[in-house]
């Protein structure tokens, strides 16, 4: 599975999701739940606008890289 994250940029460098796509799929990011961070990875938990939640894991080493860690479909509101 090919994951590739584009980010906001802002004063601290990549600061968050604001797109990824995920085998050829582009997705944007509407909402960041949560985030969070450990020794050397930093977490974000996502709606995307297929009305999905995802967890997308970056490592913060130079040579580190994306990983989707978790999906969850969300019910769909009539």
């Amino acid at each position: 599975m090919q994951l590739e994250v584009d980010c906001y940029s802002g004063h601290k460098g990549d600061e968050r999701p604001i797109r990824f796509r995920l085998d050829r799929r582009q997705y944007l990011v509407e909402e960041v739940f949560d985030q969070w961070y450990g020794p050397s990875d930093a977490f974000f938990q996502i709606r995307a606008d297929d009305g999905n939640q995802y967890t997308l894991r970056r490592d913060m080493r130079p040579e580190g890289s994306w990983h989707l860690v978790s999906f969850r479909e969300l019910p769909r509101h009539r």
